[in-house]
C-alpha cells in the first residue's frame, strides 16, 4: 500500500553516500518543516546507506537544527564514522539549495543497530500514562482555526489527545506542562522505527499547555529508539519541568499497543513568540 510518510521520507541515491529527498509541504508546521518528519527523511537516507550491513534500525539519532528548512528539493550526505558487527555510527547531513548557494539546514550524528529479533522481555521501564479510551479522547485534527493554519501536519496524524490536557485549545491550559494521548497516522501506515523518529516530535509543543501557542523552534533533539513497535495505536506523552532563557526542554515517551517503551526523546527549543512581535524563521538558531 501506498502510505504518505513513505512518500514523504523517499530517498534515491545520486552518488556516493549521497541521497535526494524531495521535502512535502505537508508536514510544515509554523515557520518551517516539522523536526520529528526532517528526522525521518534522514533516518531513512541512513537506513538507505546501511542498507548492506544488515542494520537499518536507528538506536540513538541525535540533530542539531541549524536553519529553516523548506519544502522542496534537499539532499542528504552520510559519512561512515564507525562500522561494527552489532552498531555503526554515521553523521549526516541536510543541505538546499538558497539564492543559489549550499546551505546546511541539520546536521546528525546517529547509531544504527538491528532491533529484529530483540527479546521482549524488559527488565524496567517508565509505565505509560492512564488515558481515557480513545473514544473518550479530543481528535487534534479538530483543533482550532489557527492552530491547524500553524500546523497542517495535523491532517496527517489521527492524534486522539487526553482531555485533560486539552484546555489551551479553549483558552484554558491546565498549566501543568504535559500534552499525551493516543496516536497513528491518518492511513494507517503502521509505526516502524523509523516512523518513530516522527512519533517524538507529532504532538502539538508543550507550551500550549501552558498558554504559550505558537511555533516553537526546535534547537537539538535526540531520539533513542529502544524496540520495534507492535502494530495498533501508540500512547505518546510530552512533558516539560524546565523553562528558562526563552527555551525549554521537552521530554517525549511513545509506548506501543502492548504498553513497551518504544522510543524516548528529549530536545531543546524556544519559546513561542509573543503575540505582536515580529521576526524571522532563521532566529531558531
Amino acid at each position: 500500500m501506498d502510505f504518505e510518510l513513505d512518500r514523504g521520507i523517499a530517498v534515491a541515491a545520486s552518488g556516493p553516500g549521497e541521497y535526494a529527498a524531495t521535502l512535502d509541504r505537508g508536514w510544515v508546521v509554523g515557520g518551517g518543516l516539522n523536526g520529528g518528519y526532517l528526522l525521518a527523511v534522514i533516518g531513512n537516507a541512513i537506513r538507505a546507506e546501511l542498507t548492506d550491513s544488515g542494520q537499518p534500525d536507528p538506536v540513538s539519532v541525535s540533530a542539531y537544527y541549524l536553519t529553516p528548512t523548506t519544502p522542496g528539493p534537499a539532499v542528504v550526505r552520510v559519512r561512515r564514522v564507525r562500522e561494527g558487527g552489532r552498531r555503526s555510527t554515521v553523521a549526516a547531513s541536510l543541505v538546499q539549495q538558497e539564492g543559489g548557494a549550499e546551505v546546511e539546514r541539520i546536521t546528525v550524528l546517529a547509531v544504527y543497530g538491528s532491533l529484529a529479533g530483540q527479546s521482549p522481555e524488559v527488565d524496567r521501564q517508565i509505565p505509560p500514562p492512564d488515558l481515557p479510551p480513545v473514544e473518550d479522547c479530543v481528535e487534534a485534527r479538530f483543533a482550532p482555526d489557527e492552530v491547524r493554519r500553524v500546523a497542517p501536519l495535523l491532517e496527517r496524524f489521527g492524534t486522539r489527545l487526553d482531555p485533560a490536557y486539552v484546555g489551551w485549545a479553549v483558552g484554558e491550559p491546565s498549566g501543568s506542562g504535559i500534552i499525551q494521548g493516543w496516536f497513528k497516522l491518518a492511513d494507517d501506515r503502521p509505526l516502524d522505527p523509523i516512523a518513530l523518529l516522527l512519533v517524538v516530535d507529532a504532538l502539538p509543543p508543550v507550551t500550549f499547555d501552558l498558554g504559550l501557542p505558537g511555533w516553537a523552534p526546535t534547537i537539538e533533539l535526540t531520539a533513542h529508539v529502544r524496540a520495534d513497535p507492535a502494530p495498533g495505536w501508540a500512547i505518546v506523552r510530552h512533558a516539560t519541568r524546565n523553562i528558562s532563557g526563552g527555551q525549554f526542554e521537552e521530554d517525549c515517551e511513545v509506548w506501543d499497543s502492548r504498553g513497551r517503551l518504544v522510543a524516548q526523546s528529549r530536545q531543546l527549543a524556544l519559546l513561542p513568540r509573543v503575540s505582536g512581535k515580529s521576526g524571522q524563521p532563521g532566529d531558531q538558531v
